[in-house]
């Protein structure tokens, strides 16, 4: 039996899923984001090649114009070095946009919006070595090793595909000028790109179903866990059947109190009783004051005897107002039977009423 309760056999319920989601802890793999990347880059290329060349183009014809006027001083150097580094980042201002839009989608996606202050938490055991250790010869670092390891061997074999068919095409290159060098290799580098691409895209949906499966089973849970959080977020039910009987004992304490001041109690002899009261100077119609069937329709009309409520016997009224709520009205349409019972009941008691 404690083995069973062991077993993580049990889907995760919505609260453990968000519990999981506050730490942090959520299904997103980051092939996914290496591949969104390289889709990305490819795109830049193809766009935004041709004018990065021709600005770095222009950025090497201006170093080769003014190296005769360069002095080589401290103070120079630093000055031509700052406008490479700025002109140089200039440029590549696209690729870095690029990288964090790319980053950002790839992520909400995934998992959609999520801020967790959780996971910012410093945790000082991961500080433990011997855990730290342990982490390295772990199931899941042997995963995510094979992983690494197929996903190189996969794009190197890919790239060596595409260099190999070029071959015959590099051997020209010492014919050729700058630029058609130049664009010779843009065109192969887009190609490996292109291929490289396609692998990672089925790996990133390989891996995207992995993370998810691994993450369904480490959120699963046992019978025993889910009878623990049911108890935290509905309550123990023994405890709140306790309470529920608590508040009808008391209920039915109140609504017996009422009953001594009641007009009368109309009864179905073998079942039913109900207590009607009736103030002209606060109530626009008869309430019921109590109601009971069986035992507790019994202990209505003991009380009502000892204090000298009249008892009328009626069983089709009796039925009727049964069924409207304790303390309420009863409805229009049996005010004329009601006013014919206390009518009579008032007949009864005389002027001294």
């Amino acid at each position: 039996m404690a083995g069973d309760q062991q077993e993580r056999t049990e889907k995760a319920t919505t609260k453990r899923r968000q519990d999981y989601r506050e730490k942090g802890q959520v299904a997103q793999s980051k092939e996914v984001h290496t591949a969104a990347l390289m889709i990305a880059t490819l795109m830049l290329w193809t766009f935004y090649a041709p004018y990065f060349w021709q600005d770095f183009s222009g950025l090497l014809e201006d170093l080769w114009r003014h190296a005769g006027h360069i002095q080589v001083t401290p103070l120079a150097l630093g000055q031509l070095a700052t406008t490479i580094i700025v002109r140089v980042t200039l440029m590549l201002v696209p690729v870095l946009l690029m990288v964090l839009v790319v980053g950002f989608f790839s992520s909400f996606l995934q998992i959609g919006w999520l801020f967790s202050t959780k996971a910012l938490k410093p945790d000082f055991t991961r500080l433990d070595p011997i855990k730290g250790a342990a982490k390295f010869v772990s199931k899941r670092s042997a995963v995510e090793l094979l992983k690494s390891l197929a996903k190189v061997l996969l794009v190197m074999l890919v790239a060596y595909q595409a260099i190999r068919s070029e071959f015959q095409g590099a051997l020209l290159l010492v014919d050729m000028d700058v630029v058609d060098t130049v664009r010779y290799l843009g065109r192969v580098s887009g190609l490996i790109l292109l291929k490289s691409c396609g692998v990672l895209v089925v790996l990133a949906v390989l891996d995207y179903v992995f993370v998810r499966f691994e993450m369904e089973e480490k959120m699963k849970m046992t019978k025993q866990e889910q009878k623990e959080e049911f108890k935290e977020t509905e309550g123990d039910p023994h405890l709140k059947g306790r309470i529920r009987s608590i508040q009808q004992q008391m209920a039915r304490k109140r609504m017996m109190a009422e009953v001594p001041n009641a007009d009368v109690v109309i009864t179905n002899p073998t079942h039913l009783s109900v207590a009607i009261a009736y103030r002209r100077e606060n109530m626009r119609a008869p309430h019921v004051v109590a109601k009971g069937a069986d035992n507790l329709a019994l202990k209505i009309r003991e009380i009502a005897a000892e204090h000298g409520v009249p008892q009328v016997e009626n069983v089709p009224v009796a039925r009727a107002l049964y069924q409207v709520d304790l303390d309420a009205e009863i409805p229009e349409e049996m005010f004329k039977a009601v006013a014919e019972v206390l009518a009579y009941v008032y007949n009864l008691k005389g002027p001294n009423r």
